[in-house]
Order: structure tokens, then C-alpha cells, then sequence
């Protein structure tokens, strides 16, 4: 297409399950009515141009039930919401739509919005997506705009991972978050500061993207096994400046740390603390290029070092992929939720999103 259509879609759509949903009916681009077929018992399909979308869902039913909501390539967009019997509920959240859907370098998945139910016992009574409101339109705090987009710049460890029994913690915020507030996921696996930056699918295409007032998260270590301290510095740098050409706003995030413990029951070592092939402490240096940046840092090595000692050697299993593939870098759904939970509490304690954008507890 060359010239960009304008969209204006507002779906409801009833659904029992085990019955025929029920919907009225509204409009696709290209004069194509949203009915009935949208949504079934296990999830919904939506016919709508890449873009990012407001969603607003009513829980609950005659029986007692509890419903969480996937979407794209895995992403938790909402967690388990319990409803009593006879009662619903609703909640919203806001979800990015693009091409490809997961990992950049990725294939491109299927067109439109997919959700999907979960849960012990779903129950989707009702669901109405619409366009979210353009950037310029959201209120701004003395001149700032506020954020309604999370773009995040990382590894495996950070990507919408396409298949179990793996997850980034990026595939996972999206459900601490409300509406309002989107994840727009472009960390890929594999890549390190020096890949990220020279790949056109990546930084390329990420950094026309960015509006005035995004936050942009950057974790890129893991894979810098061979970078030297002056080029991974220099790497970092060029990201920050880069995203504040284009008004968003860097947050610059140390690596989650690799379950390896020493002998004591300590993570005090360099496999687990990113200290790479060369001897760079890799953390160290993305806290010195915040501090001389005057960027926020969420130190997500400290976070995961305390978590993961807490834990203790057996404990911290279930947060990585031990059990299953004996890996101690990459995290489960269970292990990168919690990451996931460390992050939000951050963006929270460094005013970095609005308390009202959150789910908490």
C-alpha cells in the first residue's frame, strides 16, 4: 500500500463458553464487518493493520472462574484474574500489533491480533478493541509527553521467545502494565551491542520508530563475550544518543545474572556476573556510561543476584531452564514473570512510568 489507511475499530463481542458468541458487528479496514467469528471459548482473532490497540475485557460468568489472556507470539498481556460465581469484572491493556510479531529477525507470524484464553477456568464475556490514541494527544507532564510506549533493545533473554518451555522477561511485562501503556518488544535473540546496532532489522528499523516521550530499555551483555571495553562502551553510547535524537528517553539495564553458583552458595563470580572472555566487567561498564550519561539504570544484575541467592542453588531452578534443558542463563515463564516483576518495580521507584500505568500486588 502507499498510502496509509486510517483505522476506526471498535469491536464487542459477548462469548459463553460452550456457546455461540455474539457480537456487534463493526468494521475492519477495507469495509470488512468484525462479527460473530472473532472470538470462540479459547481466544480471538482480529482482522487489523499493524499498530497498537486499547482492549477493554469483561470477566466472569454464571460459574466461578479465572482468566488470563496471552497474545501475538506468547505474550502475557493479562494474569490470571479471578472472578466469583455470578459476578465479572473489567480490565484493559494495551497491545502492540506489528510485522514480524515476535522476534525481529523472526518470521512474521500471523496478520492481526490473536489472543488467547487461560487460566484454570476462562470466561471472556465481553471484549472491545480500538485504536490506541495517537502519541501527540496524551497529556503531558510540564511539556513532557508521558509515555504510552515501552520499547525494549535486548537479547534471548529479554525477546518474545516463540516456543516453551522459554521466555524473555520482555514477553512478560506487558501484563503489569494497563491500558495506555504498550510493550513494543524488539529484542532478538543472539545479539550482542555490536550485532544489534549493524543489523537494519534492528537498530535500523527500532530507531525511526521512537516517539518523543518513549521509555527505551536497553539490555544488551550476554552476547558481547568478545567486545572490549572501549567498543562496548562506545556501543552503549551510540544507543543512548540515538534514542534521544528522536525525543524518547534511554534507560539503560544491567544483564540478568546466570545461575552459577560458587561453592558458598554465592553468585560472586564473573560467568555469573557477565564478566566476558576479555575480562570486562560488562555490568560495571553499563553503570559507569549511565552515571556519565545521566541516564536512568535498572540494575537488573543486583536485582537477579539477590533474588537468585535468596532462592538458594535447588530454589532458583524453576527460574531458569535447569530442569529442562540444564541451562542456567535462560529463564522459564515462572523465572522471567518474576524478572519481569523486578523491572516494574523499578520503572515504579524511578518515576519512570505513572503509578495509575501499573499493576501492583
Amino acid at each position: 500500500m502507499t498510502r496509509r489507511r486510517r483505522v476506526r475499530t471498535a469491536v464487542l463481542v459477548a462469548v459463553a463458553l460452550g456457546a455461540t458468541p455474539t457480537a456487534t458487528p463493526a468494521h475492519a479496514h477495507g469495509g470488512r464487518p468484525l462479527g460473530p467469528e472473532n472470538c470462540t471459548a479459547t481466544g480471538c482473532h482480529f482482522d487489523v493493520p499493524p499498530g497498537t490497540y486499547d482492549v477493554t475485557v469483561r470477566l466472569g460468568g454464571a460459574a466461578a472462574s479465572s482468566t488470563g489472556i496471552t497474545g501475538e507470539t506468547r505474550r502475557s498481556l493479562l494474569p490470571q484474574t479471578a472472578v466469583p460465581a455470578g459476578r465479572h469484572v473489567t480490565r484493559g491493556f494495551t497491545v502492540n500489533v506489528r510485522t514480524p510479531e515476535g522476534e525481529p529477525t523472526g518470521p512474521d507470524g500471523t496478520p492481526g491480533l490473536d489472543l488467547t484464553l487461560d487460566g484454570s477456568a476462562p470466561a471472556l464475556a465481553g471484549i472491545r478493541v480500538t485504536p490506541a490514541l495517537p502519541h501527540a494527544r496524551i497529556r503531558s507532564r510540564g511539556g513532557i509527553p508521558v509515555a504510552r510506549q515501552i520499547i525494549l533493545i535486548g537479547d534471548s533473554t529479554v525477546c518474545d521467545q516463540p516456543a516453551a518451555p522459554y521466555s524473555g522477561w520482555g514477553q512478560q511485562l506487558p501484563q503489569y502494565l494497563r491500558k495506555g501503556l504498550s510493550v513494543a518488544n524488539y529484542a532478538d535473540s543472539g545479539e550482542s551491542t555490536v550485532s544489534y546496532l549493524a543489523d537494519p532489522r534492528l537498530w535500523g528499523t527500532v530507531q525511526p520508530l521512537i516517539r518523543p516521550g518513549d521509555l527505551v530499555l536497553v539490555q544488551l551483555a550476554h552476547n558481547d563475550k568478545t567486545t572490549d571495553e572501549a567498543t562496548y562502551r562506545a556501543d552503549l553510547e551510540a544507543f543512548v544518543a540515538g534514542i534521544r535524537d528522536r525525543g524518547g528517553e534511554p534507560v539503560l539495564v544491567t544483564p540478568v545474572v546466570r545461575r552459577w553458583f560458587n561453592a558458598d552458595g554465592t553468585l560472586d563470580n564473573g560467568t555469573a556476573l557477565l564478566v566476558n572472555g576479555l575480562g570486562v566487567d560488562l555490568p560495571a561498564v553499563i553503570r559507569s556510561v549511565a552515571a556519565a550519561e545521566d541516564v536512568p539504570l535498572i540494575d537488573l544484575t543486583a536485582k537477579t543476584k539477590a533474588l537468585v541467592e535468596s532462592l538458594g542453588i535447588a530454589g532458583s531452578k524453576a527460574v531458569y531452564l535447569y530442569d529442562e534443558e540444564h541451562d542456567n542463563t535462560h529463564t522459564s515463564v515462572h523465572g522471567a514473570t518474576v524478572f519481569a516483576g523486578l523491572v516494574r518495580d523499578e520503572l515504579l521507584a524511578r518515576h519512570l512510568v505513572p503509578e495509575g500505568t501499573v499493576r501492583v500486588g
